[in-house]
């Protein structure tokens, strides 16, 4: 079955396929707008559900296929150490279940690479090691959550810790983790896990530190909610065992005889059950057009789109809470406010038509994509220009 329209990206002036975007948005760190192509393979595989047939759930439930060579043109891991699953906050339960030892993360990462832990930790799975200096703050002032460094984890391991997660780009500031310090730092005997949510789709990165990469479609990849992959290195694959895995990771999942069967090869042992087909195809027809555009054209007109706003943040007397250095930022840019003047500023933007995310009562996080017109940046340096304060915020 070839329900796949043109997987073509959209391109820098906001067209898709004959569809416009909203030219206002900048919240693609809260959910990235599905692309046209992405919106014509799901309805192209509704319909092709609809119609049934003999063949039609085989078929449609090929759709995994070519996800997960998607992932594997992207990341350049082989497509066999890839699994889908249906989120970050999923494929992390997963992950975090099926490993032993210690694990070090900082507790500012956003929840879903804390709460795993903790749950298997809670499960008798493994212990939680805090990065030092995490979880200490409330959840305003970014400027009191240091980025995650190799130098910090450096100073944290110890013998018993086996793993350390991180996120490859900070959900608060939009810094970027420097995934190949933290891999050297930790050597190759430790499992590195990256929640790459915030980075895959932004930024063009080389992933080959990380042991197992998670990513979830509904930010950067313009695919919509339900879909996500882990991709595994072979030492992740040896290490993470498939604890939450059940009957689809098993072979010959069609016969019935009240056994369990051995584990599939490769990293499909992860998998629970069958995943929709409709966001299996959504994610390979995303992944397809960001390769077919090419993620170092994409990465380069959001970095390009983010400096801008992050002028505009200084031109207005703002806080800039993200890295000034585009080597160490990805797509988003926080503005950071004097405590409750980020409401008011929100307040303004929103009428204006713009939607961006209000963090606390003190920042604002912009999030553009690489179809964000020039124009969109131009009205909102004019509305923080409007709201312009002499205050200096606090750091």
């Amino acid at each position: 079955m070839d329900s796949r329209p043109d997987a073509g990206f959209p391109a820098p002036d906001g067209t898709m396929d004959g569809m416009l975007e909203d030219p206002w948005y900048l919240n693609h760190a809260r959910y990235g707008l599905p692309t046209r192509a992405v919106a014509d393979t799901v309805q192209a595989l509704v319909a092709a559900a609809m119609r049934g047939g003999p063949t039609a759930s085989t078929e449609l439930h090929g759709e995994h296929l070519r996800a997960r060579d998607g992932v594997a043109r992207l990341t350049g891991v082989p497509a066999e150490r890839v699994a889908l699953t249906t989120s970050t906050s999923q494929g992390l339960v997963q992950v975090a279940f099926g490993l032993r030892g210690e694990v070090l993360v900082s507790l500012d990462e956003f929840p879903a690479n804390v709460y795993p832990w903790r749950r298997a930790e809670a499960a008798g799975r493994l212990r939680v090691r805090a990065l030092p200096g995490s979880g200490t703050g409330s959840d305003s002032n970014a400027g009191s959550f240091p980025p995650v460094t190799p130098e910090r984890i450096a100073d944290a391991l110890t013998p018993a810790v086996s793993v350390v997660a991180v996120s490859a780009v900070d959900f608060r500031t939009g810094y970027r983790a420097d995934l190949a310090g933290i891999r050297e730092v930790i050597g190759a005997d430790r499992v590195l896990v990256v929640d790459g949510i915030q980075g895959f789709g932004a930024i063009d990165a080389d992933w080959s530190p990380a042991d197992v990469l998670v990513v979830g479609g509904q930010k950067w990849l313009r695919a919509g909610w339900g879909s996500g992959f882990m991709a595994f290195s072979e030492r992740g694959l040896a290490r993470v065992e498939p604890t939450l895995g059940s009957w689809a990771g098993a072979e010959d999942q069609a016969r019935y005889d009240g056994t369990i069967h051995p584990l599939l090869e490769g990293a499909e042992r992860h998998a629970v059950t069958n995943l929709s087909p409709f966001t299996s195809g959504a994610l390979a027809t995303a992944l397809e057009g960001i390769a077919a555009t090419g993620i170092g054209a994409i990465s380069v007109q959001i970095a390009s789109t983010a400096g801008r706003l992050a002028d505009a943040i200084d031109a207005a007397g703002l806080a800039l809470l993200s890295p000034r250095s585009p080597a160490e930022r990805a797509g988003i840019v926080v503005a950071g406010y004097p405590a409750g003047q980020a409401i008011e500023a929100h307040a303004r933007l929103v009428a204006a038509g713009i939607t961006v995310t209000l963090h606390g009562d003190d920042r604002i996080r912009f999030s553009p994509h690489s179809t964000t017109p020039d124009e969109t940046v131009d009205r909102v340096a004019e509305l923080l220009e409007i709201g312009r304060i002499g205050a200096t915020y606090p750091l």
